[in-house]
């Protein structure tokens, strides 16, 4: 069944996902300037200044939004790209284990589907360290109960499930279940996931200069609040709708960049990494279900 895409009208007056609960305080704030600017223009006040209009040009301040924003979303788009890798690594790693480490032992093939949960329990606890959330039953259903109650005390369960991994390949080849040259494919695939773990870290742990954001802010707020010197003598009493809806749109693109800047939390403009999570989750118990044509001898 097709999902049936939303009209246009239709995501241009919807407010779950936009930012207009995180600006519209600022928004009314700087509507009700422009209203008390029209009301002193009213009574012969000399608040009009159109000359302000030069302290901030708006292409200065149209460039660091731009910035702010594309700064942000090259955050977010990396970030995603780090989730594709870790998912086609996760198949990739889970086919060449079905498939290719023999199966001697009777146990064999419960050790292979441990280790296939340990790929989707690495993606689970990647998303929850991300996210600076504890271990939790999510993963309880992917490990032994020893190995979920150790997760629960490691500062970087990721790694650690990666070491499980390893540790199992080590055995296999140990075994003589699978080549050097398999073993070294493995590793390397393995060497991936952890890779694109330290990627996902490093967005999170490298937030916008703060001296950045503190002065587009300022710029912001500036402008802002003189917009209404600038404005009132030819718009009047028009002045505040103007102020807000000039305010909405400023403060919008900003917020946006913040919002996008950690793509890895539960808002709206998040990555959807439960469903990714899912996904992955999915796509293993489909691998389970398949039964392998060849085996070495």
């Amino acid at each position: 069944m097709v999902e049936k895409k939303p009209q246009w009208f239709e995501i241009a007056l919807q407010v779950k996902g936009s930012v207009i609960a995180a600006i519209y305080k600022r928004v009314l704030l700087c509507g009700a300037f422009g209203v008390l600017i029209s009301i002193l223009y009213h009574f012969k006040v000399p608040v009009s200044q159109p000359i302000l209009g030069t302290v901030i040009p708006s292409i200065v301040l149209g460039l660091l939004l731009v910035f702010r924003t594309n700064t942000a979303y090259d955050r977010f788009w990396e970030g995603r790209k780090c989730w594709g890798a870790i998912v086609n690594t996760i198949r990739n790693l889970a086919r060449q284990i079905w498939v290719s480490i023999d199966e001697k032992e009777p146990e064999d093939k419960d050790n292979k589907i441990d280790a296939l949960n340990l790929l989707v329990a690495f993606g689970v606890s990647t998303k929850l360290h991300l996210r600076g959330e504890p271990i939790n039953s999510d993963l309880e259903a992917l490990m032994p109960d020893s190995k979920y109650i150790t997760l629960k005390i490691m500062n970087n369960p990721p790694l650690e499930v990666a070491f499980w991994i390893s540790d199992y390949l080590q055995q296999q080849y140990n075994r003589n279940c699978i080549n050097s040259y398999q073993l070294a494919s493995m590793q390397k695939l393995l060497d991936m996931l952890v890779d694109n773990l330290g990627a996902c870290e490093r967005i999170l742990k490298t937030p916008i200069p703060l001296a950045y954001s503190i002065h587009l802010k300022q710029l912001l707020l500036l402008y802002c609040f003189l917009l209404p010197f600038q404005i009132v003598q030819s718009l009047g009493w028009w002045t505040g709708l103007i102020s807000a809806l000039i305010s909405f749109t400023l403060l919008g693109i900003e917020a946006i960049g913040l919002e996008i800047e950690n793509p890895f939390g539960h808002d709206e403009n998040d990555l959807p990494l439960d469903a990714i999570c899912k996904t992955m989750k999915r796509n293993i118990d489909d691998l389970i279900s398949l039964t392998p044509t060849v085996h070495k001898s």
